[in-house]
């Protein structure tokens, strides 16, 4: 196992860094890097730049309009993006779908969707999770009934992220209720602007309206929009779940974060706290961890072996180090963190509060809103199980 980087892959980690630091606008920056709201314009217009260099699309293979990177610049490339504070790509359209739109995609469908994809033209969404349907997610019920070319689909799903913005879907629905509740899945792409499709936000606890409830009333789907066979959904699933929970680890991000803690600390006057500052060394001990797992999964897939299946573990211990980052800020802030003032999140200030800091204002929002990680993705005791059975045996 080779851990180092290679000159040619340092090489390359200073192109990508060069050409960030030049392209991405430092009004983006400055947000990612307070923790401020992002609107749609800002993630959607970096992913457009990013498109127009052939990055956004930075996982496919060049047969279909990527860059054709190996697994470790896949990986330096997300990190100089995380570092520079770039936002995080959304993953629905181009980390999601589009590898199982190439792989069991026709090719008429594939020559319709992915350059749409690419470009960051077209905003994906995500129908999977419903109602008492989230990690057992085998248990759906939003039904499509085949009615000549066309399915006929009814339901609903919810925790839909950044629903709101989306432009299309691509969802799981039950085609079948014989047998194993796996067999009889199918997966459509819908467009999210037909007839019968309502989206409502659901406002969470941080005042944002990130996640969605979408509801499906007689919707029809072209049944050419139909990916792969009819009840073999499940398998196209899984597909898509693994490269969801490695995205959903998203160690650089936890490394930047890192450097934020520390910024904060210094700022409150907590960096010569020797007691502060040990939480802050175990939290880097564990993220140098959890990269040097993602390292060792990439050495793998660089030597030809088969890599290791842990997508699983990567979700647990890197949601669980989201969590961590965010309680330390906090932490760090004391009561100057607490105040949830929706115009300090938008302009980055704290108004008349005494001893209120720029960076403290999204304190509490970001805390609040990253109790959702170890939940998402399938929770963290679903997964256990799962890292049980398949890594232990």
């Amino acid at each position: 196992m080779d851990l180092a980087f290679t000159p040619e892959e340092q090489a390359f980690r200073e192109e990508v860094r060069a050409w960030v630091r030049a392209n991405l606008p430092a009004h983006i920056a400055h947000k990612v890097h307070n923790a401020l709201r992002l609107t749609r314009e800002d993630m959607q217009g970096w992913a457009r730049i990013l498109g127009k260099k052939g990055w956004l699309a930075f996982g496919w293979p060049r047969q279909f309009g990527g860059p054709g990177w190996t697994a470790v610049q896949k990986h330096l490339f997300e990190e100089e993006c995380a570092m520079a504070g770039a936002p995080r790509i959304i993953p629905f359209g181009p980390v999601m779908v589009a590898p199982v739109i190439m792989a069991y995609g026709t090719p008429e469908q594939q020559k319709r969707f992915l350059p749409g994809i690419a470009s960051g033209d077209v905003w994906w969404s995500q129908g999977y999770s419903e109602p008492g349907s989230g990690s057992d997610l085998a248990s759906l019920k939003t039904r499509a009934e085949r009615k000549g070319g066309k399915y006929i689909v009814n339901g609903q799903k919810t925790w839909t992220t950044l629903g709101q913005y989306g432009d299309w879907m691509f969802n799981l629905v039950r085609t079948s209720s014989e047998g194993k509740p796996q067999t009889g899945i199918s997966f459509l792409l819908l467009d999210m602007k037909s007839p019968g499709v309502t989206v409502r936000p659901i406002r969470l606890l941080d005042g944002e309206c990130e996640v969605n409830e979408v509801f499906f009333d007689n919707v029809e789907v072209p049944a050419d929009q139909l990916i792969g066979e009819e009840n073999k959904g499940w398998t196209y699933a899984k597909l898509l779940l693994s490269h969801e929970r490695t995205n959903i680890a998203d160690v650089n991000r936890s490394k930047r974060e890192l450097e934020r803690v520390k910024r904060i600390a210094k700022a409150e006057g907590l960096w010569d706290d020797q007691r502060f500052r040990d939480q802050i060394a175990l939290l880097e001990v564990d993220i140098v961890a959890l990269e040097m797992l993602v390292l060792r999964v990439l050495s793998a897939e660089k030597s030809g072996k088969n890599p290791l299946d842990i997508a699983g573990l990567l979700k647990i211990r890197g949601s669980e180090i989201q969590q961590r980052y965010s309680e330390l800020m906090m932490l760090a802030a004391g009561p100057f963190a607490l105040p949830l003032i929706q115009e300090a999140m938008d302009a980055g200030w704290q108004g008349d509060f005494p001893g209120g800091a720029p960076a403290n204002a999204p304190l509490a929002s970001t805390y609040f809103n990253l109790r959702k990680t170890t939940i998402y993705g399938g929770s963290n005791e679903v997964q256990r199980n799962i890292v049980a059975q398949t890594v232990l045996g």
